[in-house]
């Protein structure tokens, strides 16, 4: 049966970590990505785009930083349109070439997107979210001393800037998405989207944060009316008790336990935790929805049943 699925990729999906972060490695990686995203289509469903920017909006946030003697820095808010223009362009490219390869009469369409956020939300003191490579603590502690950067640690995987991450309110441009989705692949909200904030006269300001890819996939799912979230990790399905001998890998889960995991702790707050979060949002949007966590690889099958982990109300 066909569905209307938005998938949210993430940005390391696009650059690996410890990956050079030259155009050939991610347009590389992105081309593999394409390949599922076409089985999706050749599937029946009609897929909305959008991703991750973590890596790459901190590399051009790093080169702002570099040659700020000479140049002055862009806002970290230029530099997210930046990533989500670069990213899209390379989805776009990798989804096209895939199509005319596989014969399907169909156009790939990638949107410039801003979203909406309170400027007063409490994340503007608090920063969480990790954008850029990874450093180690050494390194990290110097960056914070030269450049004033806030720092933390990764889920394991070493320390990396953080900057604010307020909720995203609305997307913009939905109604435009949804249109466009009818007859094409739409790529949107890249990086989270682009933040800004409305004031009391309704003019639009850029705000400086990186918003989260997965809270942002679920407002645009919502807006866009989807059927099913799909949200693609590195891994095959959701666990409890990860990485230990008693690891319980999770098929098909309710909204009420999976509240009941996050509140016995189960998710890392820098990587599985926003994911499940946004999947529980969107199953609980109405009976008929479904959002599922799964790979890439095995999102074909996931959207059959078959794989993958799937959270329902």
């Amino acid at each position: 049966m066909s569905q209307k699925v938005v998938l949210a990729l993430g940005g390391n999906a696009i650059l690996q970590p410890k990956q050079e972060p030259t155009y050939e490695n991610q347009y590389e990686n992105v081309y593999s990505a394409a390949t599922s995203m076409i089985d999706i289509v050749k599937a029946g469903h009609e897929i909305i785009v959008t991703h991750g920017n973590g890596p790459q909006v901190g590399l051009i946030i790093a080169q702002n930083e570099a040659a700020k003697d000479d140049i002055k820095p862009m806002p970290v808010f230029v530099s997210s349109a930046e990533s989500q223009g670069m990213i899209g362009f390379m989805l776009e490219q990798a989804l096209k070439n895939k199509l005319k390869e596989a014969n399907i009469d169909k156009n790939v369409v990638s949107l410039l997107t801003m979203t909406e956020v309170d400027k007063d939300d409490q994340a503007f003191q608090n920063p969480t979210k990790p954008i850029g490579v990874f450093f180690t603590e050494e390194e990290a502690k110097k960056m914070e001393k030269e450049n004033g950067f806030v720092m933390a640690e990764d889920a394991g995987r070493g320390y990396r800037r953080v900057v604010p991450s307020p909720e995203p309110k609305k997307i913009h441009g939905v109604e435009e998405i949804k249109t466009l989705s009818e007859e094409s692949i739409v790529i949107s909200s890249g990086g989270g989207g682009i933040p800004i904030w409305r004031d009391e006269d309704g003019v639009i300001h850029g705000v400086d944060a990186v918003i989260d890819k997965d809270r942002s996939a679920l407002k645009l799912a919502q807006q866009s009316d989807a059927d099913t979230l799909m949200v693609l990790t590195d891994v095959s399905n959701v666990f409890i008790n990860y990485g230990k001998e008693n690891e319980i890998k999770l098929e098909n889960v309710t909204v009420e336990e999976m509240e009941q995991y996050i509140e016995d702790g189960h998710f890392a707050a820098g990587s599985m935790l926003p994911k499940v979060e946004s999947a529980i949002g969107f199953a609980k949007s109405g009976e008929n929805k479904q959002a599922i966590i799964c790979s890439l690889s095995d999102a074909v099958q996931a959207l059959a049943g078959e794989a993958g982990t799937h959270i329902k109300l």
